[in-house]
């Protein structure tokens, strides 16, 4: 007979989360997990598998966190200011937090850059693809663009994503407001 969990799945995997986000996938090692999880290694594997399953846990947790927001991205119909505020929008808990910062997409899509994981690769490339698409379709919403200006755009659009997460991580406020603002000045 199987043992009962003594422990909700959901909020252990929350704060693997939140320790995967802070520190990295390859920084965070079981034993940190284990403490700061109050579960044991056995209990882990007994869960998720292995490390790698319950990181891919922590990003399904990520992207039902940050749902809402990508979810009122999508359904914006004012273009250009879509994207904007969905920049700001992506941003704005890390200025509530001092512990997290950044997009634990847009970290994980760094760290694992050179990585052989194809299951972890796939699910960025997943993530990117779609926030991509959205883009697309926010900047045809203004019809004087061609279809290689628009591809131009949300090619810079998304690199600039990427570049405000990772800033959004040492920088202030002010600083992060002024990027925003300053990508958005020829768009």
């Amino acid at each position: 007979m199987a043992r009962k969990k003594q422990y909700d799945e959901a909020e252990v995997v929350e704060k693997a989360m939140e320790l995967f986000w802070q520190k990295g996938y390859d920084a965070t090692s079981m034993t940190m997990l284990e403490e700061v999880m109050g579960i044991n290694k056995f209990s882990i594997y007994s869960s998720f598998g292995s490390k790698q399953g319950l990181f891919l846990e922590s990003l399904k947790c990520y992207n039902s966190r940050v749902g809402n927001t990508l979810e009122n991205f999508k359904n914006g119909t004012r273009g250009v200011e879509d994207i904007k505020q969905f920049f700001y929008d992506s941003v704005s808990s890390n200025f509530k937090s001092d512990h997290i910062k950044g997009c634990l997409v847009t970290n994980t899509y760094n760290e694992f850059s050179d990585s052989d994981d194809k299951i972890i690769k796939e699910q960025m490339s997943s993530f990117m693809d779609n926030l991509k698409s959205i883009i697309i379709e926010k900047l045809k919403m203004n019809s004087s663009m061609d279809e290689a200006t628009i591809e131009k755009k949300a090619n810079f659009l998304l690199l600039a994503k990427h570049g405000l997460a990772a800033a959004a991580r040492v920088n202030t406020k002010k600083e992060i407001e002024d990027f925003i603002e300053l990508t958005f000045i020829n768009i």
